[in-house]
């Protein structure tokens, strides 16, 4: 169904008061470890000042969530209306009838490279604080693994426990996160778990699953692989009658997105890091003890 001039007009107005952070979180971009204002994105670094963004590796910037995808994407103005409109559908902005998905990104899982296996595990272990026997025992199930990159790759597991996805995190000085091409994360998710399950915690990445579970290890621990408050594989895991928390980070973008989770699905209950998120609590436990 083509869009008129007049559909993509309200289409903008709805869309570009999007919060800049929730784009840049879908998007698979990374906040920087120390200046919260900064981000590492596939187009540089990018420092956000409530709604005006500054690409400060090309000098350039813009404001608005309209803008901001425009840049992101290296796309157009009606390209990035529809590409936010989509993603607000999750709050409750519907496609138009007969309208057709955008086109799908074919999954490529990146090649697994055994001998940059230490990089990651000492990112993880060392970096990041989680037990090595945890790391360990996730990285023997195959759950975990290093690309030729020395990226530590994170698999999205769906039916039948197949790969529909990967979480990608770099394990250098510079930040960055992002997934697999063509991942679907409405078919799978990243997940750790105890034998005996108390509680079931949704959390934004794998990293902040792990360092949950390092934590709290009676429970079912999930990734939403970004800041989503209606994943597809949700209803199913309500129906089955768990204990559901939603673990999202403590910050505007965590707390807006929480909401929304709750407000869809009401029996789910919030549970905020009392830090930024779970990583930083770990490490903030570890350094205390």
């Amino acid at each position: 169904m083509p869009h008129t001039f007049e559909d993509i007009k309200n289409r903008a107005n709805l869309v570009r008061d999007t919060d800049l952070k929730a784009v840049l979180e879908r998007t698979g971009c990374s906040r920087d470890g120390f200046d919260k204002a900064k981000w590492h994105t596939c187009r540089g670094v990018i420092s956000v000042t409530g709604q005006k963004f500054m690409n400060w590796t090309q000098g350039s910037g813009g404001g608005g969530a309209i803008d901001l995808v425009m840049h992101l994407k290296e796309c157009d103005f009606k390209t990035a209306v529809l590409w936010l409109s989509k993603y607000l559908s999750i709050s409750g902005i519907q496609t138009l009838p007969g309208e057709k998905p955008f086109s799908k990104r074919i999954f490529t899982l990146p090649k697994r490279d055994d001998n940059k296996l230490p990089k990651v595990k000492k990112y993880l272990i060392h970096d990041r604080c989680i037990p090595p026997k945890l790391i360990n025992s996730l990285i023997h199930s195959g759950k975990i693994y290093a690309d030729k990159r020395g990226n530590a790759v994170f698999l999205l597991l769906g039916k039948g426990k197949s790969v529909v996805g990967a979480e990608l995190r770099g394990t250098t000085n510079k930040r960055w996160h992002g997934m697999a091409p063509g991942s679907r994360k409405g078919q799978g998710y990243f997940y750790v778990k105890s034998p005996n399950i108390k509680k079931m915690v949704i959390c934004e990445s794998a990293l902040d699953a792990i360092s949950f579970f390092a934590l709290h290890s009676d429970c079912l621990v999930l990734s939403t692989s970004g800041v989503n408050p209606n994943p597809a594989w949700l209803p199913k895991l309500i129906n089955k009658g768990f204990d559901i928390y939603c673990g999202f980070d403590s910050d505007k973008t965590g707390d807006t997105f929480a909401n929304k989770m709750i407000n869809l699905y009401p029996t789910v209950k919030r549970l905020r890091p009392p830090k930024q998120d779970w990583n930083e609590v770990l490490k903030s436990k570890l350094t205390i003890s």
